[in-house]
């Protein structure tokens, strides 16, 4: 079976098409035929060496991929969710060796596939799984209330844009950063103030939330740069693992979106707010499996709107 995976680590170029077993579903797991997997930053490092030592107690090759969105073709024995061959469903899935979503077909435990929300393509699809998943545990993690604030940084990217749209369903007074391009685009998802990017985000903030704001999400990685734009007892969260301490009170947490591997609850709770257009799907472009280097080269380049998604 076809899959794009590396046998060594490198650039884009180590991207290769490899073959992989097939593999037949056992009790309580279902196989995605899979026709679309988003490229997303964490996929680079699997690719680039960067957690060789974590890969290394599995051989090569590795394929990466966070997100799949595709068609069940079989269903386990114990599977309780519903599910049933022939059905569009998505899922988050945790790569390990060649337990990637760049590859034809994934045996997964039944509560990690989701029906996909109806009315979407697969590449549609797949840009979801993994940054909805992120993007809601890192509202959890904030705990936020209706008629709270919330500031984002990076809200033109696939997180920051998640954050912004679930971040107004919650009832939130939202403030995000973008460039002069990105504006129409922020606003468009929902940002109630938008203010330029920068290193003086957290002044530009202060500067509408005299206080500062109630919790920040902070998806362009700013870390110290931005934590004065919370106020004194807020929340901090991050998605690179920026984590001080005793800084005015401020409950700063990581978010490491495996805390929600196999949560059927919450992908099929971002799957109704999709179909109940509060949530929007974003593609940059689709390549086939062949061209998964130039994908990664889309991606690596920056500036990208939308996912990069392989299709298979």
């Amino acid at each position: 079976m076809r899959a794009v995976g590396v046998n060594s680590y490198g650039g884009p170029e180590a991207l290769e098409i490899v073959n992989v077993p097939t593999q037949d579903v056992g009790p309580g797991e279902v196989r995605l035929r899979i026709y679309a997997a988003a490229v997303n930053p964490t996929d680079t490092l699997a690719r680039n060496g960067s957690r060789v030592e974590a890969q290394k107690v599995d051989p090569p090759p590795y394929v990466p991929g966070m997100d799949a969105a595709g068609e069940v073709d079989q269903v386990g024995t114990n599977v309780t969710t519903g599910i049933k061959v022939g059905d569009n469903a998505m899922a988050m899935v945790v790569p390990r060796g060649n337990h990637g979503a760049y590859r034809e077909s994934l045996v997964l435990k039944a509560e990690q596939v989701v029906p996909s929300p109806k009315g979407f393509t697969h590449a549609e699809v797949s840009t979801l799984p993994m940054n909805g998943l992120t993007a809601m545990l890192s509202l959890d993690l904030l705990g936020l209330t209706s008629g709270q604030t919330l500031a984002v940084t990076g809200g033109a990217g696939a997180y920051g844009g998640y954050m912004i749209e679930l971040g107004k369903a919650a009832g939130l007074t939202v403030i995000s950063d973008a460039s002069e391009e990105d504006t129409a685009l922020v606003k468009k998802l929902g940002a109630d103030i938008i203010v330029a990017r920068g290193d003086d985000y957290a002044l530009k903030v202060r500067k509408h939330f005299p206080g500062g704001v109630d919790g920040l999400a902070d998806g362009a990685v700013l870390n110290e740069l931005v934590v004065d734009a919370v106020k004194d007892g807020g929340a901090f969260t991050s998605i690179r693992g920026y984590q001080p301490s005793n800084i005015r009170g401020i409950n700063f947490t990581a978010t490491w979106v495996t805390k929600y591997e196999g949560d059927y609850g919450k992908l099929d709770s971002l799957r109704q707010q999709v179909e109940a257009g509060a949530v929007t799907l974003r593609v940059a472009d689709t390549y086939p499996a062949e061209q998964a280097s130039k994908a990664h080269s889309r991606l690596e380049a920056g500036g990208t709107r939308g996912r990069c998604v392989i299709t298979f």
